[in-house]
């Protein structure tokens, strides 16, 4: 299943800014896939935390191949020490473990999330060890399919729109202009916005070029990842 829109929030967003109009019309429809089962979702974000994408597929299919559906009944049935055997740092398996056990006592009521505003939903989650506003976030729109959902803490958004529009820096008051004049079709905007980040249009550039410690300290992450995924294959 992809996350899904409809023609109205692309003819509302290209009626509002002209410029994304642009960049809507040059990429073209986008579909990204989402997990309806929010559980799952949750569990996979805390996977894929600091690690490289091909790091948290590793991971996660080991996880299916030893527990079967990523359920918190099925979590529950395992120790915090198995969880870790599949990859996962003993923070990140703990994190999963007290997941589980707070979805199942009733504490943590997914089902209910469904019917709460996007803050709401926000701060529930954000209860749980492992999940903070960002985490949340991301699920709301790869999981529950919400509409109007624009990260400040996003870096690849702050990356999209200063290339996008043109800044060389993304303050807070500009990141509001920009939540105002998408909603209530935020996330619909931040599906673009990602995809002009990773240069799907080529000759849009960052105007906030790295510096040279940020170089440098990318590359360290790049050599830690790297590390990282050799130990783990």
């Amino acid at each position: 299943m992809n996350f899904y829109y409809d023609e109205e929030a692309i003819r509302y967003l290209k009626a509002k800014d002209p410029i994304l109009a642009d960049i809507i019309d040059r990429i073209g429809p986008i579909e990204r896939p989402i997990d309806a089962d929010l559980f799952s979702a949750l569990v996979n974000n805390i996977v894929g935390q600091q690690i490289s994408m091909k790091a948290q597929e590793t991971v996660w299919k080991r996880m299916l191949a030893a527990f079967g559906a990523i359920t918190p009944e099925n979590i529950c049935r395992v120790s915090i020490e198995e969880i870790q055997q599949c990859g996962l740092s003993t923070r990140k398996a703990t994190y999963i473990r007290e997941a589980a056990e707070k979805v199942l006592s009733g504490e943590c009521d997914l089902e209910a999330l469904k019917h709460m505003s996007d803050e709401a939903v926000i701060a529930e989650l954000s209860q749980l060890r492992g999940i903070g506003k960002w985490t949340a976030e991301m699920l709301l729109i790869f999981s529950m399919g919400r509409q109007d959902v624009l990260s400040w803490d996003d870096l690849a958004i702050h990356r999209g729109l200063r290339m996008v529009y043109h800044h060389r820096k993304i303050t807070k008051p500009l990141f509001q202009k920009y939540k105002r004049r998408y909603a209530p079709y935020g996330s619909i905007a931040s599906l673009y916005l990602w995809e002009v980040s990773v240069g799907v249009l080529p000759d849009l550039k960052d105007y906030a070029p790295l510096t040279e410690a940020e170089k440098k300290k990318r590359l360290k992450q790049r050599q830690e990842l790297k590390r990282a995924e050799k130990q783990l294959l």
